[in-house]
């Protein structure tokens, strides 16, 4: 047995001690988006340090707990908070619950985030359903030996999100007056915000939103066959010509304000995936 999968059983046994809840679905919680805790019927709130494997988010925003409960009738497991590369996790680290969510028995991952917005067509504010994304964290979590049982060696990225989740978040967005766009999301390492000229190189590059999560969480669901959405909050527009300077107050705001938003798409698709 890998040390990964026995960090991992470890992690399941932990968690197994306080509930036998098996979740459909797994939901990580971003920047300003953790309202939606509040919409979960919980069963079981574990602290991450109380998590055999679990790291520490230090980040404003994020509570540090596994939440565990009924959204729309059926089973979920939320990350109330994530961790980041910037804060000195490693990838495997801050992928580490994605495993243990699988684990546990999620087949679906939900991943939200705040971003910054490049495409000049969208507003702060917007949501955009994730349709592809770049990796330029500089590193990858399937870096290291691979364990067959939790997923292949070189697993396909030509999908990364699942269509059929996509489109029904797009029709729920339709259907609430949601302004949801589709977009190319990229990863960097951060925690510093891009350059005028960083801006342009990754508009240049193709993507339509800007953050420092969500792909390596992404990698590891893809690696472990899960069936994944991403929906990222602008809560700035990054346009070089015209760009102000920001703060995370700032941010936490924007990403609060869309909550009611992001709340509503999730509950429903949680209601309506098949």
């Amino acid at each position: 047995m890998s040390d990964l999968m026995q960090s991992i059983e470890a992690a399941v046994a932990a968690i197994r001690k306080v509930t036998d809840a098996t979740p459909e679905f797994g939901i990580v919680l971003g920047t300003g988006l953790g309202a939606l805790a509040r919409e979960i019927e919980v069963e079981a709130k574990i602290p991450y340090e109380d998590i055999p494997g679990f790291a520490k988010t230090s980040v404003e925003s994020h509570q540090g707990d596994f939440l565990i409960g009924k959204l729309s009738g059926r089973t979920v497991v939320a990350m109330e908070g994530r961790f980041h590369f910037y804060e000195g996790w490693s990838m495997q680290q801050i992928t580490f619950p994605v495993r243990v969510m699988r684990a546990l028995g999620a087949n679906f991952l939900v991943v939200s985030s705040a971003s910054g917005g490049m495409n000049p067509m969208h507003r702060a504010g917007d949501l955009v359903l994730i349709d592809d994304h770049l990796n330029l964290i500089g590193d990858n979590p399937l870096v290291g030996p691979n364990d067959e049982k939790l997923g292949p060696r070189f697993p396909d990225m030509s999908r990364p999100y699942d269509p059929a989740l996509r489109d029904l978040a797009e029709r729920i967005a339709l259907e609430e007056g949601i302004r949801a766009h589709r977009g190319v999301y990229v990863a960097v390492a951060g925690p510093n915000l891009e350059t005028r000229a960083e801006y342009r190189f990754l508009r240049a590059l193709g993507a339509d939103v800007v953050g420092m999560s969500t792909v390596p969480e992404v990698i590891v669901g893809v690696h472990a066959g899960m069936r994944i959405l991403g929906v990222t909050c602008i809560t700035d527009r990054c346009l070089p010509d015209a760009l102000e300077p920001v703060d995370i107050d700032e941010i936490i705001h924007i990403a609060n304000e869309a909550e009611p938003r992001l709340t509503t798409l999730i509950r429903r698709i949680v209601k309506e995936a098949e």
